[in-house]
């Protein structure tokens, strides 16, 4: 049995089954609902949530609007709740973090100036 090199996930050419007599199609179902659980716990983005589990944001994505309402609808519309109150607020946070940017270069700024 192979392992990818982040976090000890398995690899995804062991086609077979996982140590333990897993399957595949188990270890994905079993990192959906993971995932999902974690985002209604915390209420969190799809970015927080790959950096979490170590995956990309396409997987989190791709899981969460493809594969989770195929496995459990009532979890699928829980997320997509918190999915949909995330995308609503993105410009605040963007614009926040592009506040913050700009005030950390401006004090910056001013302490290197000549008088």
């Amino acid at each position: 049995m192979h392992f990818s090199m982040a976090a000890g996930y398995p690899c995804i050419h062991c086609k077979n089954s996982l140590s333990g007599g897993i399957s595949l199609k188990d270890y994905i179902e079993e990192r959906v609902l993971t995932v999902a659980d974690y985002i209604i716990g915390h209420g969190t983005t799809v970015r927080s949530a790959a950096k979490q589990f170590h995956i990309s944001k396409s997987t989190v994505h791709q899981d969460m609007v493809y594969k989770l309402p195929q496995i459990n609808p009532s979890l699928a519309a829980e997320v997509r709740k918190v999915l949909d109150v995330n995308k609503s607020e993105r410009h605040i946070r963007g614009g926040l973090a592009t506040r913050r940017k700009y005030l950390h270069t401006d004090k910056e700024a001013a302490g290197t100036q000549d008088f």
